[in-house]
Order: structure tokens, then C-alpha cells, then sequence
């Protein structure tokens, strides 16, 4: 499933899921945070990155290069403790 469809989907769901009180408050700080400029400091889809190395799901370092050397790269960041 294309990620556009699959991210609509989530948010169907997560809208049948949530009450409705407190979708209203989520939506309310998801706006005061576009309004603060906070994502003025995001970076943008198809920005350059610097090189970088990072641990995997295994703790093996790996590098921007070795990964773009095989195609594009995806880059997610997980929030929370770990």
C-alpha cells in the first residue's frame, strides 16, 4: 500500500478511536505548534543531510554513504525512552 493511503488510513482509524474531546485539544496544540514556528527549524522532505553515522536496530555503526551507496535513504527519528 502506497504510504499516502496507508497514512490516511491510520488517521481514520485513530480518529474512530480517540474521543472526540480530546482529538479537539490535540488539534488545538498541533496548531499553536505550527503557529509558534517550530517547524521553520524542521528539516524538509528532500533536504540534503550531512554525512552522518548512526547505530542500527543492532548497534552496528553505519554511515550515510554506505546506505546511499545501495539507493535512496529513508531516515526516520523515534521520540520516547528507550
Amino acid at each position: 500500500m502506497p504510504l499516502g493511503l496507508r497514512l490516511k488510513a491510520i488517521h481514520a482509524g485513530a480518529a474512530s478511536r480517540i474521543p472526540a474531546d480530546k482529538r479537539a485539544i490535540m488539534a488545538e496544540a498541533t496548531k499553536n505548534q505550527r503557529e509558534s514556528g517550530i517547524l521553520d527549524g524542521v528539516i524538509k522532505v528532500g533536504a540534503t543531510l550531512p554525512a552522518f553515522s548512526l547505530a542500527n536496530q543492532t548497534g552496528q555503526t553505519v554511515t550515510s554513504g554506505e546506505l546511499l551507496a545501495r539507493g535512496p535513504v529513508v531516515l526516520t527519528v523515534f521520540r520516547g525512552i528507550w
